[in-house]
């Protein structure tokens, strides 16, 4: 058994003020434990910002300065951030060509504002938080009321309760790629 699957894989996350501690630090954690690395790419680099819970997190990079290539998965996170960083054309660009070379989308919670706004959900089977459930279906996304569903290359889930479950499924998929 390869306990640390993970080795050589990179995974791009995004930060931003009121970002949901538990739904970033979590698979950060996990996928660094197993053997991964982890970037942190926030509006601005080397800034702290604020989550939900008050917890601190320092990005690692600029969203503008990111490229894709080079990267086996993105992960969106939930909290407040989303509805801001949907926003931002860089951040649906790198999301669109994650999402078209094959590579891991995740997305937890209000993660998958991000993910609608990309426009990579149409005819992908997800869940998420049920105050976006509405959102999923109208962005043409598949909706299941579960811990965790993975449709291909993407994974999502629907609160902080199912992180155990989410970060098997995005370790057992990146590693299988």
């Amino acid at each position: 058994m390869n306990d640390r699957p993970l080795t050589g894989k990179r995974c791009l996350a995004f930060v931003g003020d009121i970002y949901e501690d538990l739904e970033l630090w979590y698979p950060k954690l996990r996928w660094i434990e197993a053997g991964g690395e982890f970037v942190i790419a926030g509006p601005e680099a080397n800034v702290v910002y604020a989550g939900k819970n008050g917890y601190p997190c320092r990005s690692d990079i600029a969203i503008a300065d990111v490229c894709s290539e080079g990267f086996d998965a993105v992960l969106l996170p939930g909290g407040f951030m989303p509805d801001k960083l949907r926003r931002d054309p860089q951040v649906l660009k790198l999301i669109q060509e994650v999402d078209a070379a094959g590579k891991c989308v995740a997305a937890i919670c209000h993660g998958g504002w991000l993910a609608i706004s990309a426009k990579v959900y149409r005819g992908v089977r997800v869940t998420g938080s049920p105050g976006i459930k509405d959102d999923l279906i109208n962005a043409g996304a598949i909706w299941e009321d579960a811990p965790v569903v993975v449709d291909r290359h993407h994974i999502s889930s629907r609160k902080p309760d199912d992180l155990p479950d989410f970060c098997r499924a995005l370790i057992a998929r990146v590693s299988a790629q």
